[in-house]
Protein backbone atom coordinates (compact mmCIF):
# COMPACT_ATOMS: atom_id res chain seq x y z
CA UNK A 1 0.00 0.00 0.00
CA UNK A 2 1.02 3.65 -0.34
CA UNK A 3 3.31 5.14 2.30
CA UNK A 4 2.62 8.55 3.78
CA UNK A 5 5.14 11.06 5.16
CA UNK A 6 5.09 14.60 6.43
CA UNK A 7 7.52 17.00 4.74
CA UNK A 8 9.71 16.87 7.84
CA UNK A 9 9.74 13.06 7.88
CA UNK A 10 10.56 12.85 4.19
CA UNK A 11 13.28 15.49 4.56
CA UNK A 12 14.95 13.43 7.30
CA UNK A 13 14.62 10.28 5.20
CA UNK A 14 16.25 11.95 2.17
CA UNK A 15 19.23 13.05 4.27
CA UNK A 16 19.53 9.68 6.02
CA UNK A 17 20.79 7.71 3.01
CA UNK A 18 21.71 8.25 -0.66
CA UNK A 19 18.75 8.75 -2.98
CA UNK A 20 19.84 5.77 -5.08
CA UNK A 21 19.42 3.53 -2.02
CA UNK A 22 16.15 5.15 -1.03
CA UNK A 23 14.82 4.80 -4.58
CA UNK A 24 15.43 1.04 -4.47
CA UNK A 25 13.41 0.80 -1.26
CA UNK A 26 10.50 2.55 -2.94
CA UNK A 27 10.96 0.63 -6.24
CA UNK A 28 11.24 3.90 -8.10
CA UNK A 29 14.04 5.53 -10.08
CA UNK A 30 16.28 8.09 -8.42
CA UNK A 31 15.25 10.52 -11.17
CA UNK A 32 11.61 10.20 -10.07
CA UNK A 33 12.66 10.60 -6.45
CA UNK A 34 14.46 13.84 -7.35
CA UNK A 35 11.25 15.04 -9.03
CA UNK A 36 9.26 14.31 -5.88
CA UNK A 37 11.75 16.30 -3.81
CA UNK A 38 11.54 19.28 -6.16
CA UNK A 39 7.75 19.02 -6.25
CA UNK A 40 7.58 19.39 -2.47
CA UNK A 41 10.52 21.81 -2.16
CA UNK A 42 12.63 19.35 -0.18
CA UNK A 43 16.41 19.86 -0.59
CA UNK A 44 18.55 16.77 -1.03
CA UNK A 45 22.27 16.16 -0.72
CA UNK A 46 24.26 17.50 -3.70
CA UNK A 47 26.53 15.35 -5.84
CA UNK A 48 29.54 14.08 -3.86
CA UNK A 49 27.98 14.93 -0.47
CA UNK A 50 27.85 11.32 0.71
CA UNK A 51 31.39 10.58 -0.49
CA UNK A 52 32.69 13.53 1.53
CA UNK A 53 30.76 12.42 4.59
CA UNK A 54 32.11 8.87 4.37
CA UNK A 55 35.62 10.27 3.99
CA UNK A 56 35.17 12.20 7.24
CA UNK A 57 35.19 15.60 5.58
CA UNK A 58 32.94 18.36 6.90
CA UNK A 59 29.56 18.59 5.12
CA UNK A 60 26.60 20.89 5.52
CA UNK A 61 22.96 19.86 5.49
CA UNK A 62 20.63 22.25 3.68
CA UNK A 63 17.81 23.18 6.05
CA UNK A 64 14.21 22.43 5.12
CA UNK A 65 12.51 25.63 3.91
CA UNK A 66 9.06 26.56 5.05
CA UNK A 67 6.23 25.04 3.04
CA UNK A 68 4.89 27.35 0.36
CA UNK A 69 1.21 28.18 0.17
CA UNK A 70 -0.74 25.31 -1.37
CA UNK A 71 1.95 22.72 -0.62
CA UNK A 72 0.52 19.30 0.23
CA UNK A 73 0.48 18.48 3.92
CA UNK A 74 1.73 14.96 3.26
CA UNK A 75 3.89 13.18 0.74
CA UNK A 76 2.54 9.93 -0.65
CA UNK A 77 4.73 7.27 -2.20
CA UNK A 78 2.25 5.10 -4.06
CA UNK A 79 2.70 1.37 -4.08
CA UNK A 80 4.90 -0.14 -6.79
CA UNK A 81 3.69 -2.81 -9.18
CA UNK A 82 6.43 -5.39 -9.69
CA UNK A 83 4.61 -7.33 -12.38
CA UNK A 84 6.02 -7.38 -15.90
CA UNK A 85 4.82 -4.54 -18.11
CA UNK A 86 5.93 -2.66 -21.20
CA UNK A 87 8.55 0.05 -20.86
CA UNK A 88 6.05 2.70 -21.95
CA UNK A 89 3.64 1.70 -19.19
CA UNK A 90 6.46 1.60 -16.64
CA UNK A 91 7.31 5.19 -17.57
CA UNK A 92 3.66 6.19 -17.19
CA UNK A 93 3.47 4.47 -13.81
CA UNK A 94 6.56 6.24 -12.54
CA UNK A 95 5.30 9.65 -13.64
CA UNK A 96 1.93 8.88 -12.05
CA UNK A 97 3.66 8.04 -8.77
CA UNK A 98 5.39 11.42 -8.89
CA UNK A 99 2.00 13.09 -9.41
CA UNK A 100 0.47 10.99 -6.62
CA UNK A 101 3.05 12.23 -4.13
CA UNK A 102 0.81 15.25 -3.46
CA UNK A 103 -1.63 12.95 -1.66
CA UNK A 104 -5.38 12.91 -2.04
CA UNK A 105 -5.92 16.48 -0.80
CA UNK A 106 -7.66 17.83 2.25
CA UNK A 107 -10.76 16.12 3.60
CA UNK A 108 -12.72 19.36 3.71
CA UNK A 109 -14.52 21.06 0.86
CA UNK A 110 -17.82 20.35 -0.88
CA UNK A 111 -18.60 16.79 -1.81
CA UNK A 112 -18.94 15.89 -5.47
CA UNK A 113 -22.63 15.94 -6.47
CA UNK A 114 -22.42 12.50 -8.07
CA UNK A 115 -21.10 11.07 -4.79
CA UNK A 116 -23.85 12.85 -2.85
CA UNK A 117 -26.55 11.39 -5.10
CA UNK A 118 -25.04 7.91 -4.97
CA UNK A 119 -24.81 7.86 -1.16
CA UNK A 120 -28.39 9.11 -0.85
CA UNK A 121 -29.61 6.37 -3.21
CA UNK A 122 -27.69 3.70 -1.29
CA UNK A 123 -29.18 4.80 2.02
CA UNK A 124 -32.68 4.72 0.54
CA UNK A 125 -32.24 1.31 -1.12
CA UNK A 126 -34.33 -1.47 0.40
CA UNK A 127 -34.73 -5.22 0.15
CA UNK A 128 -31.05 -6.14 0.20
CA UNK A 129 -30.14 -9.26 -1.76
CA UNK A 130 -27.65 -11.48 0.03
CA UNK A 131 -27.28 -8.67 2.56
CA UNK A 132 -26.23 -6.13 -0.10
CA UNK A 133 -27.99 -3.11 -1.55
CA UNK A 134 -27.27 -1.98 -5.08
CA UNK A 135 -27.60 1.17 -7.19
CA UNK A 136 -26.94 1.21 -10.92
CA UNK A 137 -29.19 3.97 -12.23
CA UNK A 138 -27.89 6.48 -14.80
CA UNK A 139 -25.93 9.26 -13.15
CA UNK A 140 -25.01 7.15 -10.11
CA UNK A 141 -21.87 5.22 -9.31
CA UNK A 142 -22.46 1.51 -9.63
CA UNK A 143 -22.31 0.17 -6.09
CA UNK A 144 -23.26 -3.15 -4.50
CA UNK A 145 -22.48 -3.04 -0.78
CA UNK A 146 -23.92 -3.76 2.65
CA UNK A 147 -25.77 -0.90 4.37
CA UNK A 148 -23.14 -0.96 7.12
CA UNK A 149 -20.40 -0.12 4.57
CA UNK A 150 -22.01 3.03 3.16
CA UNK A 151 -20.27 5.29 5.70
CA UNK A 152 -16.91 3.84 4.65
CA UNK A 153 -17.67 4.67 1.03
CA UNK A 154 -18.54 8.21 2.10
CA UNK A 155 -15.01 8.53 3.49
CA UNK A 156 -12.97 6.68 0.86
CA UNK A 157 -14.67 7.69 -2.37
CA UNK A 158 -13.99 11.45 -2.10
CA UNK A 159 -10.33 10.64 -1.44
CA UNK A 160 -10.21 8.52 -4.57
CA UNK A 161 -11.79 11.34 -6.58
CA UNK A 162 -9.20 13.83 -5.29
CA UNK A 163 -6.33 11.42 -5.98
CA UNK A 164 -7.67 10.83 -9.49
CA UNK A 165 -7.72 14.60 -10.07
CA UNK A 166 -3.94 14.65 -9.55
CA UNK A 167 -3.68 12.26 -12.51
CA UNK A 168 -5.91 14.45 -14.68
CA UNK A 169 -9.17 12.51 -14.20
CA UNK A 170 -12.53 13.98 -13.30
CA UNK A 171 -15.65 12.19 -12.11
CA UNK A 172 -18.20 12.66 -14.90
CA UNK A 173 -21.38 11.18 -16.30
CA UNK A 174 -21.15 10.04 -19.91
CA UNK A 175 -23.93 8.19 -21.69
CA UNK A 176 -25.71 7.48 -18.42
CA UNK A 177 -22.63 5.85 -16.89
CA UNK A 178 -20.40 7.51 -14.29
CA UNK A 179 -16.74 7.34 -15.31
CA UNK A 180 -13.34 8.83 -14.55
CA UNK A 181 -12.43 10.85 -17.63
CA UNK A 182 -9.28 12.70 -18.70
CA UNK A 183 -8.72 14.78 -21.82
CA UNK A 184 -7.74 11.70 -23.80
CA UNK A 185 -9.35 8.66 -22.17
CA UNK A 186 -12.01 7.51 -19.72
CA UNK A 187 -12.45 4.52 -17.42
CA UNK A 188 -15.58 2.95 -16.02
CA UNK A 189 -15.57 1.65 -12.46
CA UNK A 190 -17.75 0.13 -9.76
CA UNK A 191 -17.63 -0.46 -6.01
CA UNK A 192 -18.49 -3.87 -4.62
CA UNK A 193 -18.44 -5.83 -1.39
CA UNK A 194 -17.81 -9.55 -1.09
CA UNK A 195 -20.15 -11.92 0.69
CA UNK A 196 -19.41 -15.16 2.46
CA UNK A 197 -21.62 -18.17 1.75
CA UNK A 198 -22.38 -20.45 4.67
CA UNK A 199 -24.67 -23.42 5.12
CA UNK A 200 -28.06 -22.14 6.28
CA UNK A 201 -28.77 -22.48 9.98
CA UNK A 202 -32.46 -22.86 10.78
CA UNK A 203 -33.98 -19.94 12.58
CA UNK A 204 -36.09 -20.61 15.72
CA UNK A 205 -39.30 -20.26 13.72
CA UNK A 206 -37.99 -22.54 10.95
CA UNK A 207 -36.84 -25.11 13.51
CA UNK A 208 -40.29 -25.01 15.12
CA UNK A 209 -41.92 -25.53 11.72
CA UNK A 210 -39.61 -28.47 10.98
CA UNK A 211 -40.35 -30.13 14.33
CA UNK A 212 -44.12 -29.72 13.84
CA UNK A 213 -43.86 -31.35 10.42
CA UNK A 214 -41.90 -34.31 11.83
CA UNK A 215 -44.52 -34.83 14.56
CA UNK A 216 -47.34 -34.87 12.01
CA UNK A 217 -45.40 -37.30 9.86
CA UNK A 218 -44.82 -39.61 12.87
CA UNK A 219 -48.52 -39.59 13.73
CA UNK A 220 -49.37 -40.46 10.13
CA UNK A 221 -47.08 -43.50 10.29
CA UNK A 222 -49.01 -44.87 13.27
CA UNK A 223 -52.30 -44.72 11.34
CA UNK A 224 -52.03 -47.17 8.43
CA UNK A 225 -55.45 -46.14 7.15
CA UNK A 226 -54.31 -42.52 6.78
CA UNK A 227 -53.06 -42.12 3.23
CA UNK A 228 -52.68 -38.35 3.37
CA UNK A 229 -49.34 -36.94 2.26
CA UNK A 230 -47.74 -33.65 3.13
CA UNK A 231 -44.87 -31.85 1.42
CA UNK A 232 -41.99 -31.27 3.88
CA UNK A 233 -41.15 -27.63 4.56
CA UNK A 234 -38.36 -26.20 2.40
CA UNK A 235 -35.83 -23.71 3.68
CA UNK A 236 -33.02 -21.83 1.95
CA UNK A 237 -29.84 -23.82 1.51
CA UNK A 238 -27.31 -21.06 2.07
CA UNK A 239 -26.88 -17.96 4.18
CA UNK A 240 -24.96 -15.01 2.74
CA UNK A 241 -23.07 -12.72 5.05
CA UNK A 242 -21.43 -9.48 3.87
CA UNK A 243 -17.74 -9.52 4.80
CA UNK A 244 -17.20 -5.76 4.95
CA UNK A 245 -14.43 -6.21 2.35
CA UNK A 246 -14.86 -3.37 -0.12
CA UNK A 247 -13.30 -3.19 -3.56
CA UNK A 248 -13.12 -0.69 -6.38
CA UNK A 249 -12.97 -2.31 -9.79
CA UNK A 250 -11.65 -0.15 -12.62
CA UNK A 251 -12.38 -0.98 -16.22
CA UNK A 252 -10.13 -3.83 -17.32
CA UNK A 253 -7.80 -3.46 -20.28
CA UNK A 254 -7.17 -6.63 -22.24
CA UNK A 255 -3.88 -7.35 -23.93
CA UNK A 256 -0.64 -9.27 -23.59
CA UNK A 257 -0.15 -7.60 -20.20
CA UNK A 258 -3.17 -6.61 -18.13
CA UNK A 259 -2.43 -3.86 -15.61
CA UNK A 260 -3.99 -4.25 -12.19
CA UNK A 261 -7.55 -2.94 -12.14
CA UNK A 262 -9.05 -4.15 -8.84
CA UNK A 263 -8.21 -2.91 -5.35
CA UNK A 264 -9.71 -4.74 -2.41
CA UNK A 265 -9.56 -4.40 1.35
CA UNK A 266 -6.71 -6.43 2.80
CA UNK A 267 -4.62 -6.78 5.92
CA UNK A 268 -2.70 -3.56 5.29
CA UNK A 269 -4.69 -1.66 2.67
CA UNK A 270 -8.20 -0.34 3.21
CA UNK A 271 -10.74 1.30 0.95
CA UNK A 272 -10.27 4.53 2.85
CA UNK A 273 -6.50 4.57 2.30
CA UNK A 274 -5.66 3.15 -1.14
CA UNK A 275 -6.78 6.21 -3.13
CA UNK A 276 -3.28 7.02 -4.45
CA UNK A 277 -2.67 3.45 -5.58
CA UNK A 278 -6.01 3.41 -7.41
CA UNK A 279 -5.23 6.71 -9.14
CA UNK A 280 -1.79 5.50 -10.28
CA UNK A 281 -3.38 2.31 -11.61
CA UNK A 282 -5.96 4.40 -13.48
CA UNK A 283 -3.21 6.39 -15.20
CA UNK A 284 -1.53 3.15 -16.31
CA UNK A 285 -4.82 1.57 -17.41
CA UNK A 286 -5.69 4.65 -19.47
CA UNK A 287 -2.25 4.56 -21.13
CA UNK A 288 -2.66 0.83 -21.82
CA UNK A 289 -6.12 1.46 -23.25
CA UNK A 290 -4.72 4.12 -25.57
CA UNK A 291 -1.85 1.83 -26.60
CA UNK A 292 -4.29 -0.97 -27.36
CA UNK A 293 -6.47 1.35 -29.40
CA UNK A 294 -3.49 2.68 -31.39
CA UNK A 295 -2.23 -0.87 -31.89
CA UNK A 296 -5.66 -1.95 -33.11
CA UNK A 297 -5.91 1.05 -35.41
CA UNK A 298 -2.46 0.27 -36.85
CA UNK A 299 -3.48 -3.34 -37.32
CA UNK A 300 -6.68 -2.28 -39.05
CA UNK A 301 -4.73 0.11 -41.29
CA UNK A 302 -2.42 -2.73 -42.26
CA UNK A 303 -5.41 -4.97 -42.98
CA UNK A 304 -6.94 -2.21 -45.09
CA UNK A 305 -3.71 -1.72 -47.02
CA UNK A 306 -3.52 -5.46 -47.70
CA UNK A 307 -7.17 -5.44 -48.73
CA UNK A 308 -6.57 -2.46 -51.03
CA UNK A 309 -3.54 -4.15 -52.63
CA UNK A 310 -5.51 -7.32 -53.22
CA UNK A 311 -8.51 -5.40 -54.60
CA UNK A 312 -6.24 -3.34 -56.84
CA UNK A 313 -4.95 -6.52 -58.47
CA UNK A 314 -8.41 -8.06 -58.77
CA UNK A 315 -9.82 -4.80 -60.17
CA UNK A 316 -7.04 -4.70 -62.78
CA UNK A 317 -7.89 -8.28 -63.78
CA UNK A 318 -11.58 -7.40 -63.99
CA UNK A 319 -10.85 -4.39 -66.23
CA UNK A 320 -8.53 -6.38 -68.47
CA UNK A 321 -11.10 -9.15 -68.91
CA UNK A 322 -13.80 -6.64 -69.91
CA UNK A 323 -11.48 -4.90 -72.39
CA UNK A 324 -10.36 -8.16 -73.94
CA UNK A 325 -13.99 -9.28 -74.29
CA UNK A 326 -14.91 -5.99 -76.02
CA UNK A 327 -11.87 -6.20 -78.28
CA UNK A 328 -12.80 -9.76 -79.21
CA UNK A 329 -16.29 -8.63 -80.17
CA UNK A 330 -14.86 -5.91 -82.44
CA UNK A 331 -12.46 -8.38 -84.10
CA UNK A 332 -15.34 -10.76 -84.74
CA UNK A 333 -17.29 -7.96 -86.41
CA UNK A 334 -14.22 -7.09 -88.55
CA UNK A 335 -13.83 -10.70 -89.63
CA UNK A 336 -17.50 -10.74 -90.63
CA UNK A 337 -17.00 -7.53 -92.57
CA UNK A 338 -13.96 -8.88 -94.45
CA UNK A 339 -15.71 -12.15 -95.38
CA UNK A 340 -18.78 -10.27 -96.55
CA UNK A 341 -16.66 -7.95 -98.73
CA UNK A 342 -14.95 -10.95 -100.30
CA UNK A 343 -18.30 -12.61 -100.96
CA UNK A 344 -19.85 -9.49 -102.48
CA UNK A 345 -16.80 -8.94 -104.73
CA UNK A 346 -16.95 -12.53 -105.96
CA UNK A 347 -20.68 -12.35 -106.66
CA UNK A 348 -20.43 -9.01 -108.48
CA UNK A 349 -18.20 -10.65 -111.09
CA UNK A 350 -20.94 -13.25 -111.75
CA UNK A 351 -23.98 -10.96 -112.14
CA UNK A 352 -23.91 -10.89 -116.04
CA UNK A 353 -26.97 -13.12 -116.68
CA UNK A 354 -30.60 -12.36 -115.84
CA UNK A 355 -30.93 -15.74 -114.19
CA UNK A 356 -29.19 -14.33 -111.10
CA UNK A 357 -31.88 -11.85 -110.04
CA UNK A 358 -32.12 -13.19 -106.53
CA UNK A 359 -28.35 -13.08 -106.17
CA UNK A 360 -28.45 -9.48 -107.36
CA UNK A 361 -30.98 -8.69 -104.69
CA UNK A 362 -28.76 -10.42 -102.13
CA UNK A 363 -25.74 -8.39 -103.22
CA UNK A 364 -27.78 -5.19 -102.87
CA UNK A 365 -28.84 -6.25 -99.36
CA UNK A 366 -25.25 -7.27 -98.53
CA UNK A 367 -23.93 -3.90 -99.58
CA UNK A 368 -26.44 -2.22 -97.27
CA UNK A 369 -25.36 -4.57 -94.54
CA UNK A 370 -21.71 -3.74 -95.21
CA UNK A 371 -22.52 -0.08 -94.79
CA UNK A 372 -24.19 -0.82 -91.44
CA UNK A 373 -21.28 -2.94 -90.21
CA UNK A 374 -18.75 -0.34 -91.25
CA UNK A 375 -20.72 2.31 -89.40
CA UNK A 376 -20.90 0.01 -86.33
CA UNK A 377 -17.14 -0.04 -86.00
CA UNK A 378 -16.50 3.59 -86.75
CA UNK A 379 -14.82 5.77 -84.10
CA UNK A 380 -18.01 7.68 -83.23
CA UNK A 381 -20.11 4.51 -82.89
CA UNK A 382 -17.48 2.74 -80.82
CA UNK A 383 -17.29 5.79 -78.55
CA UNK A 384 -21.04 5.50 -77.88
CA UNK A 385 -20.76 1.76 -77.21
CA UNK A 386 -17.80 2.21 -74.87
CA UNK A 387 -19.67 4.97 -73.04
CA UNK A 388 -22.71 2.75 -72.59
CA UNK A 389 -20.66 -0.28 -71.51
CA UNK A 390 -18.39 1.90 -69.34
CA UNK A 391 -15.21 0.75 -71.04
CA UNK A 392 -11.83 2.37 -71.63
CA UNK A 393 -12.49 5.19 -69.16
CA UNK A 394 -12.34 6.04 -65.47
CA UNK A 395 -15.30 3.70 -64.85
CA UNK A 396 -13.62 0.64 -66.35
CA UNK A 397 -14.17 -1.24 -63.07
CA UNK A 398 -17.94 -1.24 -63.60
CA UNK A 399 -19.63 -4.10 -61.69
CA UNK A 400 -16.43 -4.98 -59.87
CA UNK A 401 -17.31 -6.46 -56.46
CA UNK A 402 -14.66 -6.88 -53.81
CA UNK A 403 -14.82 -10.46 -52.51
CA UNK A 404 -14.76 -11.17 -48.74
CA UNK A 405 -11.40 -10.60 -47.07
CA UNK A 406 -10.27 -13.18 -44.52
CA UNK A 407 -6.88 -11.75 -43.65
CA UNK A 408 -5.86 -11.49 -39.98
Amino acid sequence: MARSFTREQFYKLVWSKPLTHLAKEFYISDVALHKICRKHDIPNPPLGWWAKKEAGKPVEQTPLPKAKAGTAREIIIANADLSKEAATLSAVREQARVQASSGDGADDGPQHPIITRTLAALRKAKDPEKGLVSVAEPGLIHCTVAPASIDRIAVGLPRIVRAMALQGFQLVEAGGRVRFASEVESLGFSITETVKREAHVLTPSERKEQEAYEKRRERARRRPWDDSWEMPPRFQEWDYRPTGQLAIELEQVWGDVRPRSTFRDGKTQRFETFASDVAVAAAVLAAAKIENRLRQEAKERKRQEERDRRDQGLRAEHIQERRIAAFGTILTELEKLDRMRQLVAALNSQLASSETARVANFVTWANDRLTELEAAISASTLEEKFEEARLFGDDDDYKFVSPPYYGY
